[in-house]
């Protein structure tokens, strides 16, 4: 992998870049659209590359791992080819399932017991494992094996869960350099900066995860119901550390104005269910504000689902049409929004992108976020 920075913002920390992977090309900032079993929801691989065109898509390791299963991956030669992408895919280790499945979990040093959700079959996974699953499935970028804090929790969970983190890391490590690649191309690993909300702990994790000289780095635990504001805090902290000359991924988040904002801060790269799981609630994004398309004001609207035409579906159907597809529970509606709202998050990202090659990104994005944030 290569990684060029090609501008920064002369009034934030925003930066432009470059990726090369063997998959191709990907130009940051970028936001990664959501594909947790193999699939963006509702979108055929034809829509996602030709309409929606993102460089990366997103799979899960704990997901894809029950299902389909690692046999039916390697028999297919990855998941590119079971999924027919022919662009660049990153993987998440599972470590926010150990997060969002409490219930079903128990976390030990040597790794996370965990009940699956599909059939109550009990498995293990280790940093190890993890790093071998990751390898079958066959992913561009594979992510480090971590325990996503909840929020709140005190600073003593957070202090034992971010050495724990630190120490699977050393595992995670080790063991990719015993395993060779499967499938001929190169897999990059992306550590993980944990700490919860406290920028002590930020620090001490990102020094840390600095200092393994990865080819990239991520920052999670965030985005986790604590405030924006905390959010923000913890990720100009980790910023601040973080090798400028490596791609930094700020995991699930999050809103359009999350997104410009970290932007601002200096994160290169995204991912967030949002635009997919609010698309099949009936809400769209757009540069003036979001909408709830169930509304009853949009019956008797007959114009363009949105006028600046991110994707065929913005002018091909009017928000009128869309608020009855929702109303009748035709599928169709949800298909509709996702791609809309997929449509949206690539322009967004692209098009801070150019503002920040012309050097006029931060008063673009403040701009931006006082519309984003109307309900229309």
């Amino acid at each position: 992998m290569t990684f060029e920075l090609l501008a920064n913002d002369p009034n934030s920390k925003a930066r432009a870049g470059i990726m090369q992977l063997d998959h191709g090309p990907i130009e940051t900032p970028i936001f990664m659209p959501v594909g947790t079993v193999a699939s963006v929801k509702g979108v055929h691989q034809r829509e996602l590359k030709e309409e929606i065109n993102p460089d990366i898509i997103l799979g899960n390791t704990y997901h894809l791992y029950l299902r389909p299963q690692l046999e039916v991956l390697e028999q297919a030669g990855g998941l590119h080819k079971f999924m027919n992408w022919d662009r660049n895919i990153l993987t998440d280790s599972g470590g926010y399932q150990v997060y969002s499945l409490s219930a079903n979990r128990k976390i030990k040093e040597e790794g996370v017991k965990f009940k699956s959700h599909i059939d109550g079959s009990y498995h293990f996974f280790t940093p190890e494992n993890v790093m071998e699953i990751q390898r079958t499935i066959g992913a561009d970028i594979i992510m480090a094996f971590d325990e996503c804090t909840p929020y709140p929790c005190d600073i003593r969970y957070a202090t034992r869960s971010m050495h724990m983190t630190h120490r699977w890391l050393e595992r995670c490590i080790a063991h990719l350099e015993k395993t060779p690649y499967k499938y001929g191309y190169e897999q990059v690993f992306f550590p993980i900066v944990q700490g919860s909300t406290y920028k002590d702990l930020r620090r001490q994790s990102a020094e840390y995860i600095a200092n393994t000289n990865q080819q990239g780095n991520a920052i999670g635990g965030l985005s986790v119901g604590e405030p924006a504001e905390e959010m923000y805090a913890m990720t100009e902290v980790v910023t601040e550390i973080l090798p400028a000359d490596k791609p930094r991924y700020l995991m699930g988040v999050g809103t359009p104005i999350n997104i410009l904002e970290n932007i601002a801060l200096g994160i290169d790269m995204f991912d967030c269910v949002m635009p997919t799981r609010n698309a099949r609630n009936g809400m769209l994004f757009t540069a003036h504000g979001t909408i709830n398309i169930k509304n009853k004001k949009w019956e008797f609207d007959f114009s363009p689902l949105d006028e600046n035409g991110y994707t065929f579906v913005d002018t091909e159907y009017s928000k009128a049409y869309l608020r009855h597809l929702f109303a009748a529970n035709e599928y169709l509606g949800k298909q509709i929004a996702t791609i809309h709202n997929l449509g949206f998050y690539l322009w967004l990202v692209r098009e801070a992108r150019k503002h920040i090659l012309a050097g006029d990104f931060r008063e673009w994005k403040d701009k931006m976020v006082r519309q984003m944030g109307n309900r229309l």
